[in-house]
């Protein structure tokens, strides 16, 4: 077997190949002058079963991990077990009836599977349609952090807490995690008004005198969660935490956050580059992806 990665994601695969004590593999890298990209196995994967991380963040990422599953095709590698700890667009899955608008969600996780890998495991994604993107003759997995998540939190010390869920679409997840914990939960109505903006409504009085851990699968801009964390203080709650496994931050979500009544934010390594500071504490979803990995490779 040979576990390499994209670039976006070498520092996970790295921690990956540790849990399952095997070596990683660098890609061979070059940039020409016009800016077109060199890439070479750095060995032999004929026969071989390839694993590859590979997070689809960004443009050149996407095209990189794409490259690689097409690659190993050319190069007859056994099988080519794909891992996505993050996947791009994950929020764009549908169009608008007469929109026109492309959801990309869906076209570039087309992408990946037209590129033939066997095997395609993903992380908390916003929406599991993606995983029915292709005409059936690939196999998908879809990876929940819940088992981290609760352990993350039981690690915290914090006590007297309840789960919040930003909007109704997410409230199922946060009661599945607050069944596992023995606490109340609750969610917040929340209208998205444009495609980056939302406004959140009341949230219940069970939060009142507690600390309010708002869950969500990802944060972007901030802007819904910062929302729900104040109307959580209105309602009562003595002190607000944010749960979230992605951990995009665009923009000036960072300075948001900073300037917010959110004392902390818990999220993990699936986003490349995140690390944990005085405002972020980080785990590391390593353990559960090369846990599924073992399970689907029997190593």
């Amino acid at each position: 077997m040979i576990l390499l990665s994209n670039n976006a994601s070498e520092e996970l695969a790295k921690k990956i190949a540790d849990h399952l004590g095997m070596k990683y593999s660098t890609m061979i890298r070059k940039q020409f002058a016009d800016n077109e990209v060199y890439h070479a196995f750095p060995e032999s994967v004929a026969g071989k079963d390839l694993i590859v991380i590979g997070a689809t963040h960004d443009d050149s990422s996407l095209q990189e991990l794409i490259d690689i599953i097409q690659g190993a095709r050319f190069w007859n590698a056994a099988s080519i077990n794909v891992f996505v700890p993050y996947l791009g667009y994950s929020t764009m899955e549908r169009a608008k009836p007469f929109s026109h608008e492309i959801p990309k969600g869906i076209t570039r996780t087309r992408q990946i599977y037209a590129a033939r890998p066997n095997f395609v495991c993903f992380l908390d994604l916003h929406s599991e349609s993606v995983l029915h993107a292709h005409a059936g003759e690939i196999r998908t997995k879809h990876l929940y952090t819940d088992r981290l998540v609760i352990d993350k939190i039981r690690e915290t010390g914090i006590e007297d807490y309840v789960l919040v869920s930003p909007d109704y679409g997410f409230s199922k997840r946060v009661a599945r995690l607050a069944s596992a914990l023995d606490c109340p939960h609750t969610a917040a109505d929340k209208d998205r008004y444009d495609h980056d903006k939302t406004i959140v409504g009341q949230i219940s009085s069970v939060v009142k005198g507690k600390t309010a851990i708002v869950c969500d699968d990802m944060i972007r801009t901030g802007g819904s969660i910062i929302q729900t964390a104040q109307r959580c203080l209105d309602a009562g709650a003595k002190d607000v935490v944010v749960m979230a496994t992605h951990l995009v931050m665009a923009g000036n979500a960072r300075e948001k956050f900073e300037k917010s009544p959110i004392s902390k934010v818990i999220g993990s390594d699936s986003y490349p580059g995140v690390k944990s500071d005085d405002l972020l504490d980080v785990y590391s979803v390593s353990s559960l992806i090369s846990e599924a990995m073992g399970n689907h490779l029997n190593i």
